[in-house]
């Protein structure tokens, strides 16, 4: 497959969650709209950073220096996270 045609192929791909996303906003999920439509926005993200910025092909310094990144933040949205939900009732009052 060329160059082209998977770019062509993974555009597609995000058109198509693109609709998913917006499929879903019609639908009452109740607590599952938030997890299913960050899962889709995580699976974007996945494509472009994997296909477009290329790291598919790049060293592995640089592959590791991306996943460095992705682990602090996700360290902090944890912490932001844990902070908000031990917070007393009343907090903002």
């Amino acid at each position: 497959m060329s160059e082209r045609t998977l770019f062509v192929f993974v555009y597609l791909v995000l058109l198509g969650l693109l609709a998913t996303t917006i499929g879903v906003s019609y639908l009452e999920l109740g607590p599952w709209n938030p997890v299913l439509n960050l899962s889709i926005a995580a699976a974007k993200a996945f494509l472009i950073v994997w296909f477009f910025m290329h790291l598919n092909q790049s060293a592995g310094l640089v592959r590791l220096a991306a996943f460095a990144g992705l682990v602090w933040l996700a360290l902090l949205f944890t912490l932001g996270l844990a902070d908000w939900l031990t917070r007393p009732d009343g907090w903002m009052s």
